[in-house]
């Protein structure tokens, strides 16, 4: 064994970084104290992760952090080396470096070859498309054969749905500014959750849009209040998610959708439905849109079932009527989506790629979940099985503000409930998002971090004298 592999082992223990910024951390370390000297070779990916019991996957990244910082390099039929000439103070890194961002809802990344390979093949696929026609403007809203791709792909979760009523965009978001901007004006009133995805918060704001929040329980929006509202001054549109709401996880049952849609009918109020996680789990209830197509304005998109950076998302329409006003006002806000996204979204649809991704996904959060259950054993929080976020109550004498600046100075970030709510008193809550590019250590890590701080009282907590 390599002398300096007890140190960093003793260092791993001791450190609160993740494991990976750790490794780094000692290779600086010794680099900095003389045992490390240039040209000197390290040990193989393999040796370390069996000698620390880490995955590989982590001792890769633990390298990676360290070449990312100048300290090694990795020469073929060498190995890893140290640098001959490493940067001044090569411990020293920014907080980014550190962080582990559950800021961000994005999915998990599987470590699944096949699936990677799948992803490789479609993108090279590009290649064989004539490039001048990927350049080119195409028809807003998407041609007719990837419509008829996001048909095929909706067609489990709204069945009849035809090609007519659907439309390609440039993501959820921008679908979702192209219905605020059709169904309301500036002063006009849009009914939602009175916690929910800040992205309509910033939609509204811009659009001088009001924003009407409903109280919510386990299920989702309260069709009472929402009865109410209607009755005494019915809003434009219902916005919802009523699948794995963004951030408490509520999911409506099918009698709490009956009722909603009910309401909705009665006072003829449309309702945009964002069915962003509808997918995630494999026992979803069926859509607003399935149980009243007459009055639902249904999108999706990838960001939440395969990843964030496609920017692909389909909106369905009542009727063709209103295929067209959407589509004309696509037009003015955002023009078309990238062709070459649209071309991937297709392929993707019809190989399979975005059904493995997806069930890829959904294991994945599970085993994160359970991570979850297993270290969070004094947090009170509300999650789902197949979900990657979870909404966590503030133990008091903590308060969201503080809690969260608590763990941002141990390196995980989380969103306080504040960005989220649109009426009523912030409830003391964070969300905590356990995907995106962090690994299964990473985030066993951040949530042990979570449960110690749960574990604290402030005062004993604070670094302030």
């Amino acid at each position: 064994m390599s002398n300096h592999i007890p140190r960093w082992a003793a260092a791993l223990r001791d450190s609160a970084a993740p494991a990976y910024v750790a490794i780094a951390d000692a290779i600086a370390a010794d680099i900095q104290s003389g045992q490390l000297t240039a040209n000197q070779k390290l040990p193989t990916l393999r040796v370390l992760a069996r000698t620390l019991d880490l995955n590989f996957t982590t001792v890769a990244r633990g390298y990676a952090e360290a070449q990312r910082r100048g300290l090694i390099d990795s020469r073929p039929g060498i190995g890893t080396v140290v640098r001959e000439a490493v940067r001044a103070d090569p411990v020293k890194r920014p907080l980014a470096a550190s962080l582990i961002d559950m800021t961000m809802n994005m999915p998990p990344e599987p470590a699944d070859p096949a699936l990677i390979e799948r992803f490789r093949d479609g993108v090279a696929s590009l290649q064989r498309l004539d490039p001048y026609e990927l350049l080119r403007y195409q028809e807003f809203g998407g041609h007719h054969e990837d419509r008829d791709a996001g048909v095929r792909w909706l067609g489990s979760r709204l069945p009849g749905l035809t090609t007519q009523r659907v439309l390609v965009c440039p993501g959820v978001q921008g679908a979702l500014l192209a219905l605020f901007t059709i169904l309301a004006r500036a002063g006009d009133t849009i009914a939602c959750e009175a916690v929910t995805y800040p992205g309509i918060k910033g939609i509204a704001a811009h659009l001088g849009i009001r924003l009407a929040g409903l109280p919510i329980d386990a299920e989702g929006i309260d069709p009472e209040a929402f009865g109410a509202l209607c009755a005494a001054d019915p809003p434009k549109a219902l916005y919802c998610n009523p699948t794995l709401l963004n951030p408490t996880t509520a999911t409506m049952s099918l009698a709490r959708r009956q009722q909603i849609v009910e309401i909705a009918r009665r006072h003829a109020v449309p309702i945009i439905e964002d069915d962003a996680y509808g997918f995630l789990p494999s026992d979803s209830p069926p859509p607003l849109a399935a149980l009243a197509p007459e009055l639902t304005f249904y999108v999706t998109g990838f960001s939440k079932h395969l990843g964030a950076g496609l920017r692909i998302g389909y909106l369905c329409t009542p009727n063709v009527r209103y295929t067209a006003r959407v589509q004309a006002t696509l037009r003015t806000t955002s023009v078309m989506a990238s062709p070459l996204s649209v071309a991937l979204a297709t392929r993707w649809i019809d190989d399979g790629t975005v059904a493995a991704a997806t069930q890829a996904i959904r294991d994945e959060s599970r085993h994160r979940q359970d991570i979850a259950r297993r270290v969070l054993r004094q947090a009170q929080y509300v999650a789902h099985p197949e979900a990657f976020h979870l909404w966590l109550s503030v133990p008091t004498p903590w308060n969201r503000i503080e809690f969260a600046a608590h763990l941002r100075s141990h390196g995980v970030g989380v969103v306080v409930s504040d960005t989220f709510t649109v009426s009523g008193g912030a409830p003391e809550a964070v969300r905590v998002c356990l995907g995106g590019s962090a690994s299964r250590d990473d985030c066993q890590h951040s949530l042990e971090i979570i449960e110690d701080a749960i574990e604290q009282h402030p005062a004993l907590a604070s670094r302030v004298m």
